[in-house]
């Protein structure tokens, strides 16, 4: 694919809101020993077709089973990304009451406000990673993130890094956080992610220091605007040997001061715009975990409770000539995307220090220059 094929750079945010209609809104859990927030994500007015995939050993989740093909539910208008473990599941509380207000939700009675919104939603464990086991997202946070996906213009660049649902996010002792990636396939049909990285696995290969991640470069053939993307065929830039060394020192000194409970969980949000089915939008979440397999190693652990949801507009027809066969291209593109959209995470967080412990970045640990590109390439 050619880049003209895949959209040049400025045409596209390289991320979950290049798919029509779908909004993005982050917030914070305010405090000194706050490190948690919530992340929404927005389906346009009248909803879209949803599914769920589980694979992690200890999921925190809320009404996935209305997701179930064989289930009554048809369309969602939001799926709620958070942090605060169980606890944080609140925020889809707030999500909820907002959707209702506005009468957006399942129709169950004769009145246009008697809705019941459908709001997935899974956390993450971030618990005490800012110093305060209390502080939590809670349906105030749930609605301030709904709100800020409202109140964002249509196509918004989405913002990452420890944002949102990935404000205390942690992948194998560097800081993780919110990324984002997308592709606009030959058919014109749109795939994107949105993941929260925070998992007992790592994203950093320790034999190299190359982000497991970048060894699939960019499958488009398109730098994203993260500088995540090296090309089909490139190799990754490899840091010097003595900028990996001194990284994983610090890395262990780090972590021997740091002792968080090994609760984690990675979450993605996958979605284009095609039109499938929800058997379709099922096998999609389900194919999306392979991104995740190959950007964070080990994955789907009993500690991690790694969910990914699937959401389709269904704005474009699927080719009608590939027949039973195409949602092919869409599913190869979501597990592409949701790799991408993880090392964008990565590269994007910022280090932080606390109460609650110690978490460097990958960049402040390897530098720029020691990952072998200039600065403007990478953030």
């Amino acid at each position: 694919m050619t880049n003209q094929d895949a959209g040049r750079r400025g045409e596209r945010n390289d991320g979950l809101t290049d798919v029509a209609g779908l909004r993005v809104g982050h917030a914070q859990v305010a405090g000194p020993g706050a490190l948690s927030g919530t992340t929404v994500v927005l389906a346009p007015e009248g909803g879209a077709v949803a599914a769920v995939d589980v694979r992690g050993g200890g999921p925190g989740t809320r009404e996935t089973d209305a997701l179930d093909p064989r289930n009554v539910v048809q369309r969602i208008e939001a799926v709620v990304l958070t942090g605060g473990s169980a606890y944080g599941l609140e925020s889809a509380a707030g999500v909820m009451a907002w959707l209702e207000e506005r009468g957006r939700g399942v129709r169950v009675g004769p009145d246009p406000l008697h809705v019941v919104p459908v709001v997935p939603a899974a956390c993450v464990f971030d618990l005490g990673r800012g110093g305060d086991f209390k502080a939590r997202p809670d349906a105030s946070t749930g609605r301030a993130a709904v709100a800020a996906a409202d109140a964002s213009e249509p196509g918004s660049l989405v913002e990452c890094g420890a944002v949102g649902a990935g404000t205390g996010a942690v992948v194998g002792g560097l800081k993780g956080g919110v990324g984002t990636a997308s592709m606009l396939l030959p058919s014109g049909i749109t795939v994107a992610a949105l993941v929260v990285v925070n998992a007992v696995g790592s994203a950093v290969d320790p034999a190299t220091g190359v982000l497991y991640g970048r060894y699939f470069g960019s499958p488009d053939g398109v730098g994203g605007a993260g500088g995540e993307g090296v090309g089909v065929g490139a190799p990754p830039p490899y840091p010097d040997p003595e900028v990996h060394a001194a990284a994983q020192e610090r890395l262990a000194r780090a972590r021997e001061t740091s002792t968080p409970p090994p609760l984690n969980t990675t979450l993605a949000v996958v979605a284009t715009d095609a039109d499938l089915t929800r058997a379709q939008a099922q096998k999609l979440a389900g194919t999306a975990h392979d991104g995740i397999a190959r950007a964070i190693r080990p994955v789907h652990l009993l500690n991690d409770g790694d969910t990914v949801f699937a959401l389709a507009t269904g704005e474009r027809p699927l080719p009608p000539e590939a027949g039973p066969l195409a949602p092919n291209e869409i599913l190869a593109a979501g597990a592409d995307t949701v790799t991408r959209a993880i090392v964008r995470a990565v590269l994007a967080a910022q280090g932080v220090a606390g109460p609650g412990g110690a978490f460097p970045s990958y960049a402040e640990l390897y530098g720029l220059d020691g990952i072998g590109a200039a600065k403007e390439e990478e953030m």
